[in-house]
């Protein structure tokens, strides 16, 4: 340790002393999460409204921390709710379990789980932070119906995985642009 060291700690202190303190109004204000933050999940929809959780459990497994309980439901032509034989009847996700690995995105193999940018995930109740399928469902879109309903974007399962990619993303103005 040298002479002047301590004198160096004490400028950085006194150089720190005139400097505008930046003052973040949280939460009457809220910052804006970075685009790639990994936070509160979501389930995801077909274009027309169906879900895209199959009920296979996977996410479940893949879970290290044991927060996400799913149960499969049949669907029914009466009663459908995924395009699949299977839907996700009862779907929950214990937040105070998540350490937010994100092991359950990846298990999934339809997509229907992702993560969203949404990080106030502080509560006092602690049954408020159990989420159900309800709080987990995406929103519907313009366009989308309401489940149960029978499939709209064909015939069987695999017209969803097939063409429902292109049914959801607007057609080119010309012919001239290429489609990806």
């Amino acid at each position: 340790m040298g002479m002047f060291d301590p004198i160096k700690g004490f400028g950085v202190t006194f150089g720190m002393m005139f400097k505008k303190v930046a003052t973040e109004e949280y939460p009457e204000a809220g910052a804006p999460a970075a685009p790639r933050y990994h936070g509160r999940h979501q389930l995801n929809r077909h274009p027309d409204g169906l879900e895209k959780c199959v009920g296979c459990e996977l996410c479940a497994w893949a879970c290290p921390a044991d927060a996400i309980f799913v149960e499969g439901g049949d669907n029914t032509e009466e009663a459908r709710y995924s395009p699949g034989e299977r839907y996700g009847a009862d779907y929950q996700i214990n937040y105070l379990r998540c350490i937010g690995c994100g092991l359950c995105v990846e298990a999934c193999p339809t997509r229907s789980l992702t993560m969203i940018n949404f990080y106030e995930l502080a509560d006092d109740d602690r049954q408020r932070l159990i989420y159900t399928k309800e709080d987990l469902l995406a929103p519907l879109l313009p366009g989308m119906e309401q489940p149960p309903h029978p499939m709209r974007l064909g015939d069987n399962e695999q017209d969803y995985y097939v063409n429902g990619p292109e049914l959801a993303r607007p057609k080119p103005a010309d012919s001239s642009e290429a489609v990806l």
